[in-house]
């Protein structure tokens, strides 16, 4: 797909991390997801880059314990890469769907399919969702209980994520994640793109 980066190019559309969910898409299908997911204001929670690496802190650490964890709870799900960096997290989730299909483990390609009612993807067990939402929620209550901080929020509220079609795409993907660390510094989620500035409120 043209508006996937590679591992050295910055791309706006990516960076910029608008939502580009496909209308009418069923997201409990079978298939491959690059999703994103961004810490609330942007606060750089889970560790810094050094050298280029990401250093995970103990709240870096328990993100990655919950997404590790996703395929326990839901077993529909296969795990593929996955990145924590300072304030966001990039993972690629190979769903197998509800019907017991299995597309290939490496993200074989997942057209997208209409479908007639339209559904919160929340709201359908097994659906992208609500699995995110449950990876967020799981890494919440963990960080909220290290930190001695009830109720305080970790996520932004939404998600941003992609249906990744095809292996080349997943090979794209792939090697933006393993690139991402050493990019930190032209990443547009990156603080010092937005010191001074106010901070956007979560996507509703």
């Amino acid at each position: 797909m043209d508006n996937m980066p590679d591992r050295t190019t910055y791309n706006r559309e990516i960076h910029h991390r608008r939502s580009i969910r496909l209308k009418g898409y069923d997201y409990s299908l079978a298939g491959a997801y690059f999703v994103t997911v961004c810490t609330w204001n942007k606060e750089c929670l889970f560790g810094e880059i050094v050298d280029g690496e990401m250093r995970m802190n103990e709240y870096g650490r328990v993100v990655q314990d919950c997404w590790d964890a996703i395929p326990r709870h839901f077993r529909n799900v296969l795990l593929d890469a996955f990145v924590v960096m300072p304030n966001h997290v990039h993972g690629i989730l190979v769903c197998t769907g509800t019907d017991g299909s299995h597309p290939d483990r490496r993200g074989a390609a997942c057209c997208a399919r209409t479908i007639n009612r339209r559904v919160p993807a929340n709201v359908i067990p097994g659906s992208l969702g609500a699995i995110v939402r449950s990876f967020k929620s799981a890494a919440t209550r963990r960080i909220n209980v290290l930190r001695c901080a009830p109720g305080v929020p970790v996520w932004q509220r939404n998600y941003y994520e992609q249906v990744v079609r095809d292996d080349s795409e997943m090979h794209r993907v792939r090697e933006y994640f393993t690139g991402n660390p050493a990019g930190w510094l032209e990443d547009e989620e990156n603080p010092v793109h937005f010191v001074g500035a106010t901070v956007r409120s979560p996507l509703p």
